[in-house]
């Protein structure tokens, strides 16, 4: 009997969930022609990584953001439009976006 007999015996009710693959994501978010501008900066001493020029919705763009940041455990947020990274993960995120169909811009180094 293996942990998910043990799980299922234990919670008899319990329904999985499935997270959405990357192919999902990718049908469920709208893609742009012109492209998402990824740059790089330091504030306060410390680099980081902004994007910005997404013309679709912000919920989209919000998770977005949240895949990236989970996707390279590391901080972030969304604000008037752009996602702030911390950190330099520009080539990181650049094909993760490409992965997702937007055509992306590399600005500034």
């Amino acid at each position: 009997m293996d942990l998910k007999d043990q799980l299922k015996n234990l919670f008899p009710d319990h329904i999985e969930s499935t997270a959405p693959t990357l192919e999902q994501k990718q049908t469920s978010i709208w893609t742009q022609e012109a492209p998402i501008i990824c740059k790089y900066e330091k504030r306060k001493g410390k680099p980081i990584t902004i994007i910005e020029g997404y013309l679709g919705a912000d919920e989209d763009f919000k998770s977005i953001a949240k895949d990236l940041k989970k996707k390279l455990s590391v901080g972030g947020s969304f604000k008037n439009d752009t996602i702030i990274i911390q950190g330099d993960f520009r080539d990181k995120i650049m094909n993760f976006l490409k992965e997702l169909g937007f055509n992306v811009k590399r600005v500034g180094g």
